[in-house]
């Protein structure tokens, strides 16, 4: 007498989501690692790559905008909030996207001709991002607090480096010629605005998983975002 082979379960629509979501995390790492390379070496393939990867997570957002839209009316009150939390997510990481290839565009007109600091700062400013976005999927996909909890330390480095930047162009206190003003700015604000879209989307993980505003999860830490850039900063000169 023959056996016949079941064929596994089909993945449930919200566990599939939830994947797709956490695939999208790393799309968007990935573009911003390729980011950091690309101003690091002034390589143009690697700048236009971020096109591709901006059109690939304009299709990921629309998949799952579609999916939630249909697997919410079919799930509980627990899948339904995670489900939310994946579109907001989508949400994100889709202006990510648009902002990194915002800041090849700008990157691929000036052709090299930005000041050696500045290429510093920006690659320093975009590696920074790709450690966020790592510990967003990793926070989201593990339910860690933690993680996000870096990443909200990490905005704090970003501002500060953007910060820098702009004192050297728009204040410019030694008076010194600067190379492609306009561009470094333009970049530099690109890149401090995902990394504010990352830090919503660390915010998102804590209100998700823990229930409560990051306000009262970072009471929970007892400490204060300033005591927490600190931290952060130790713990960068320690490992390198």
């Amino acid at each position: 007498m023959s056996t016949a082979i079941k064929s596994p379960d089909p993945e449930p629509a919200h566990q599939y989501i939830v994947r797709r979501t956490v695939e999208a995390c790393h799309m968007a790492k990935e573009a911003a690692g390729a980011a950091a390379e690309g101003i690091a070496t002034g390589s143009s393939t690697l700048l236009n790559s971020l096109r591709q990867r901006e059109r690939e997570l304009d299709t990921l957002d629309m998949e799952i905008d579609s999916g939630v839209t249909t697997a919410i009316t079919e799930v509980g009150p627990a899948e339904a909030r995670e489900l939310l939390a994946c579109m907001k997510f989508m949400i994100g990481l889709e202006r990510i996207g648009d902002l990194l290839l915002s800041f090849a565009n700008s990157a691929l007109s000036v052709s090299g001709r930005i000041d050696s600091q500045d290429t510093r700062d920006l690659t320093q400013m975009a590696t920074i991002l790709e450690k966020m976005l790592t510990d967003c999927g990793a926070a989201f996909s593990a339910r860690e607090i933690g993680k996000a909890i870096d990443v909200l330390r990490a905005d704090a480095e970003m501002d500060r480096l953007r910060n820098l930047v702009f004192l050297r162009h728009i204040e410019n206190p030694e008076n010194v010629h600067r190379q492609a003003s306009l561009q470094v700015i333009f970049m530099t604000q690109s890149l401090e605005r995902a990394g504010d879209h990352a830090k919503n989307l660390a915010e998102e993980v804590c209100h998700f998983v823990s229930g409560h505003t990051v306000r009262h999860v970072l009471m929970a830490y007892d400490k204060p975002v300033e005591q927490m850039f600190i931290d952060y900063l130790r713990r960068r000169d320690h490992n390198r």
